[in-house]
């Protein structure tokens, strides 16, 4: 029977004397699931069940004029503040006929535990209409708000951890309207959305990665609602309200109760404008690596090779096909077995290796000449996975240099000829004038110049060069040097090793101050001096030329000639600088040259 069963009753029968139907009817109601009780007018509790009797912890006495309006040892409201008997809804119903629906009520037992307690109460009319009574039907709701509290706690610490979560997620209702964001979200809109009010998406303006509009209602956000299953794989674009546009990739997925009701969806924006960049990047670089002249492959720690340009292909005649998957051992000459182990052994310590030039073997089995630069390839987490490789043929270059080198072989054989030559001549001439001596000095300068001449050549052969920026200056001035003044020359500094190009430009610049200073400075007068001095201060290396006791310089020269030409152009490829300063008392120059430059 149901409650609304039991207030169909009239009072008058509910509160006679206990027939064998009323007993039935009494032993029926106890069987009800829930619990109920019934007041008189004048609010006497006249009959309650067995449920009612087991919230409220006890059985009051019925029609007892001390027990009215609720059986319960003690009421509250929901907030927690007291409530008279005589001021709880079963009253307020009695004294205007206002049925109560849904009212929350605190019941306290007589051991002090408490329940909450959902109450409906209907009122219960004569014939006449007049009040007689009313039912109230009541039931236990404290494990259930427990339950509501803890999903809303639950809810609550969810939205606490989204909130801090650096990706962008909002939640919407059924009908899409927006019930949660976190600052990740907005900051990707760029504004905050009403929630409450705004729909399917937060932001400004949505786009198709084409730049067509999309409206909201045909968001990724809205397809997952309408069709009730997760989005994947489409791409969109939020505009903000100062016009800046971000691409994202969202994942909608809709939200179901245990029932299988939709209450909602969950969606997270992954902002991928570095991705699209670093898309945008990968695929300029394929193309500059594809389009360019120069051998471009990598390969894994193993030497297997992984990629293959155009390049490539001119160069060794391999097509992509032929080489991917292969060892790069096709393209190494079988006399250089130890050579790519050693390269591939430097890439795992995180090594480069610049400008090695080496041979390399092609489809044909030509040889090459390649200039090789080889670096380490990183993954994303920085380890080193493989190795890139650019080889520049330069067989062109190398044939150049070798004609290169035959002309000046043959040009420093002549001059050695030349110098012979005007040896012979002065010795001969020496004797028949019978001015040995003259003949003995002039030849012995000759020498020196022949010498120097050797140090103004780079070296012809696989021998390398090497001496003391001392010895080096000496050599130079040894043909300027007379016996009859042993102080001309005043050189100061450290033995500083010297070889190298470097070698070669600093003899052919000490040789130009010399050669001028013979014409027009120091050693043009008998008591002219000139003191070299150098200092190295860990970075530069300085050199100091200084004349005293030339002839009086005027002013500065006018025009450049071609040995200062050539000195300017020695000291750009040095990488150092050179200041000249014109005085009466004689030239001062100051030479400065990188250390590294020195190639010991």
């Amino acid at each position: 029977m149901s409650s609304s069963d039991v207030t169909s009753f009239p009072l008058a029968e509910v509160a006679s004397e206990p027939t064998d139907s009323s007993l039935d009817i009494e032993r029926l109601l106890d069987l009800f699931p829930g619990a109920f009780y019934i007041c008189d007018q004048e609010g006497r509790i006249v009959r309650y069940n067995q449920g009612a009797a087991e919230l409220w912890g006890r059985r009051p006495r019925l029609r007892d004029p001390s027990e009215r309006f609720c059986g319960a040892y003690r009421l509250y409201r929901a907030d927690g503040s007291f409530l008279p008997h005589a001021q709880n809804p079963m009253a307020e119903t009695l004294r205007t006929g206002t049925p109560v629906r849904n009212a929350e009520i605190v019941i306290e037992r007589p051991d002090g535990t408490r329940i909450l307690a959902l109450v409906n109460i209907n009122p219960l009319f004569n014939a006449a209409g007049a009040i007689t009574g009313a039912v109230n039907c009541f039931r236990d709701i404290t494990e259930h708000r427990q339950q509501q509290e803890r999903a809303y706690n639950d809810a609550l610490r969810s939205h606490e951890l989204l909130s801090l979560l650096p990706a962008a997620i909002y939640m919407t209702d059924a009908e899409g309207r927006i019930t949660f964001y976190n600052e990740a979200a907005a900051d990707l809109w760029g504004c905050r959305p009403e929630l409450g009010k705004s729909e399917f998406c937060g932001s400004w303006k949505l786009f198709w990665p084409d730049g067509r509009p999309l409206p909201h209602d045909e968001c990724p956000m809205a397809m997952a609602l309408k069709e009730k299953r997760p989005i994947r794989g489409m791409d969109a674009v939020a505009e903000r309200p100062d016009g800046t546009r971000v691409p994202f990739l969202p994942y909608p997925t809709p939200l179901f109760d245990a029932s299988g009701n939709l209450i909602g969806a969950v969606n997270v924006l992954v902002d991928i404008t570095e991705r699209l960049h670093a898309e945008e990047a990968a695929r300029r670089l394929a193309l500059i690596v594809e389009s360019s002249d120069d051998a471009i492959i990598s390969t894994d720690l193993d030497g297997i090779v992984t990629s293959w340009n155009g390049g490539a292909e001119r160069l060794y005649g391999y097509t992509a096909a032929e080489s991917i998957g292969q060892p790069v051992m096709i393209l190494i000459p079988e006399d250089r077995p130890d050579e790519e182990p050693s390269i591939l052994e430097r890439i795992r310590r995180g090594e480069r290796v610049d400008h090695y030039e080496t041979v390399r073997r092609c489809k044909d089995g030509k040889l090459v000449d390649v200039s090789l630069t080889v670096s380490p390839i990183h993954d994303g987490a920085g380890r080193i996975i493989g190795a890139s490789k650019i080889a520049r043929d330069i067989t062109d270059r190398r044939q150049g240099e070798e004609q290169q080198m035959l002309l000046l072989r043959e040009m420093n054989h002549r001059i050695k000829n030349l110098f012979a030559l005007a040896i012979g001549i002065v010795s001969l001439s020496g004797r028949s004038a019978g001015a040995e001596a003259v003949t003995d000095a002039i030849r012995e300068r000759l020498g020196a110049l022949a010498r120097a001449h050797e140090l103004t050549l780079h070296a012809f052969d696989d021998r390398a060069r090497a001496t003391t920026l001392r010895a080096l200056i000496e050599a130079i001035l040894e043909p300027y040097r007379d016996a009859s003044a042993p102080g001309r020359f005043t050189l100061e500094g450290a033995d500083l090793a010297i070889g190298g190009s470097t070698l070669t430009g600093v003899a052919l610049l000490v040789h130009e101050f010399a050669t001028n200073a013979a014409k027009y400075g120091a050693l043009a007068s008998p008591t002219g001096r000139i003191a070299i001095r150098w200092t190295f201060d860990g970075d530069r290396v300085t050199i100091l030329w200084q004349e005293h006791d030339g002839p009086p310089i005027e002013q500065p020269p006018t025009q450049e000639g071609f040995g200062s030409s050539l000195a300017r152009a020695t000291v750009r490829q040095l990488g150092g600088a050179l200041a000249r300063e014109w005085s009466r008392e004689g030239l001062v120059m100051r030479l400065s040259i990188p250390a590294e430059q020195l190639g010991a």
